[in-house]
């Protein structure tokens, strides 16, 4: 049998093959602009000059506990945090780029990978609240502080090892028996919530913290003072 091809279906096959040629292209060039894409967007993830946020935070308040760094702990990533980068990576013969990678990340002992897995979305609220109630007024170092010490209690042997378990101790938080508790939390202590469990720790591993104003528990004023942030002492 002869089969004959006439000029119209000829050129149907070549419209047609055209067609999946176009089509070929397009998704090879989809393929390489999504590619790039993870490409920067690795490449942004690392804290360099201009960033800001939580590893900000992390390098420079480890930075500055190895004194390298006297300036603010506020999560810019300045010239003042670049030089200090810089000369730690001097220190320890690591590339002089000013750019916290990997190398230098694992060299000041910071983790880039978030720590928000271990915890479930009713554990970030709850300690959004306590945050909210236990630090209204103070500044927002002074509220992540408060979820430092929440969570640092949940990895000591003395206390419950759940943010729940640690959150209703008896006594513990006298904002769960107040007025506080039932007030809207306020959109700082979320963000400090998260900025905690990332590992922001500006009170230096406290489980204890008092108002010196108001606490006269003299077994709470003998605690080890580590550092006073806004109206509250953090201590051992």
């Amino acid at each position: 049998m002869i089969f004959i091809i006439t000029k119209t279906e000829k050129n149907k096959r070549i419209i047609i093959a055209v067609i999946l040629c176009l089509i070929l292209i397009w998704a090879v060039g989809v393929q390489a602009v999504i590619s790039y894409s993870q490409q920067q967007a690795s490449v942004e993830t690392l804290s360099k000059f201009g960033s800001t946020g939580n590893e900000v935070r992390q390098i420079q308040t480890k930075l500055k506990s190895l004194g390298y760094y006297n300036g603010s702990v506020d999560g810019i990533y300045g010239n003042q945090t670049k030089n200090a980068v810089i000369a730690f990576q001097k220190k320890r013969g690591l590339q002089q780029d000013g750019i916290a990678g990997p190398k230098t990340l694992s060299a000041l002992g910071i983790t880039s990978s978030s720590g928000s897995s271990k915890y479930s979305t009713s554990d970030i609220n709850l300690l959004a609240k306590v945050i909210s109630g236990e630090s209204r007024g103070e500044s927002y170092t002074g509220q992540v502080a408060v979820g430092a010490v929440v969570l640092n209690r949940t990895a000591h042997s003395s206390f419950p090892d759940t943010v729940s378990g640690v959150v209703y101790q008896p006594g513990a938080f006298s904002c769960v028996y107040d007025s506080n508790w039932y007030a809207a939390v306020a959109a700082s202590a979320n963000q400090a919530a998260r900025d905690s469990i990332n590992g922001w720790d500006p009170t230096g591993g406290a489980i204890y913290y008092y108002n010196a104003a108001k606490t006269t528990n003299k077994w709470m004023l003998s605690r080890p003072k580590i550092i006073t942030i806004g109206k509250h002492v953090f201590c051992k």
